[in-house]
């Protein structure tokens, strides 16, 4: 019996630009672990230009499937998912990159914290945006920040598969295109959370990512998730409110005229959003 990868690489692929997905590819295969399979999914199957490129690399762990039609990102990434065979599921988006010690340090990390169910990392943006996402690496000031938003950076992050099977957790259709924030919303009942605390992927920033497309639509069924998450945890929504809040007086109704901001244990009180005037 062939013995299962310790990690399923998944990655649905969807019209992609062939320099971009050359690049994804690329950055996988030059992983310092090796004990993994890659699974591309095309949800495109009408273009033939993906499928020259992915089936012109000769190596054994590329597991290339396409869709018979287009089923949409959430339904192909549920697919991926029941596909695999590793222990442990490491997302990708077709068009980042993984730095070469991603999978080596996220299997490490996951092998040494059975507590942790999911780990994912810092992420550093290019392309037509630059900048470093840093979510907070323990698990409760990563609760408190998802009451906002996912700070697990879902192209970075790697799973434990049993618990995705266990609690029978998949990529909701009715929360897409924020499928990622709700299925780490789920993941919050069974598990802890960590961020490996240095940018392990980078984030290729342009006009069509699903960010910038769908802009409306995420921020609508994101609000959705909050609130949910708010529900269930009111206490990690109060240690927000508590921490990092700030609140405003404006004068006439726009012009800020008294700021409260936390910082560290006090809160700073600012005229016009910059003088200090006292703390407490």
């Amino acid at each position: 019996m062939l013995k299962s990868p310790k990690v399923s690489v998944l990655m649905p692929i969807y019209n992609t630009n062939l320099e971009h997905l050359r690049e994804s590819i690329t950055s996988i295969l030059n992983q310092t672990f090796q004990d993994f399979e890659f699974i591309i999914l095309n949800d495109s199957p009408d273009n033939a230009g993906l499928d020259k490129l992915v089936e012109s690399y000769r190596d054994r762990r590329i597991v290339y499937l396409k869709n018979r039609k287009n089923l949409g990102i959430t339904q192909s990434r549920n697919k991926l998912i029941d596909l695999s065979k590793g222990e442990y599921i490491a997302v990708f988006d077709h068009d980042d990159l993984s730095m070469p010690q991603r999978l080596e340090k996220e299997v490490t990390f996951l092998d040494t914290h059975p507590n942790v169910g999911v780990v994912g990392a810092w992420e550093k943006w290019f392309g037509d945006k630059k900048r470093l996402f840093c979510p907070p690496e323990d698990d409760v000031e990563i609760r408190i920040m998802m009451t906002q938003d996912n700070y697990i950076s879902h192209t970075s992050c790697m799973i434990r598969r049993s618990l995705l099977d266990a609690h029978k957790i998949r990529y909701r259709e009715n929360y897409s295109p924020a499928e990622d924030y709700k299925l780490c919303a789920e993941l919050m009942s069974v598990t802890e959370m960590h961020n490996i605390q240095e940018p392990l992927v980078m984030y290729r920033r342009h006009a069509g990512n699903t960010s910038q497309t769908q802009r409306s639509k995420i921020r609508n069924r994101a609000k959705k998730i909050r609130l949910e998450i708010a529900n269930q945890y009111p206490a990690y929504q109060h240690e927000y409110e508590k921490k990092y809040r700030c609140y405003r007086i404006k004068l006439f109704g726009f012009i800020p005229f008294l700021t409260i901001k936390p910082k560290k244990n006090k809160k700073m009180v600012y005229l016009f959003d910059i003088l200090p005037l006292l703390k407490f």
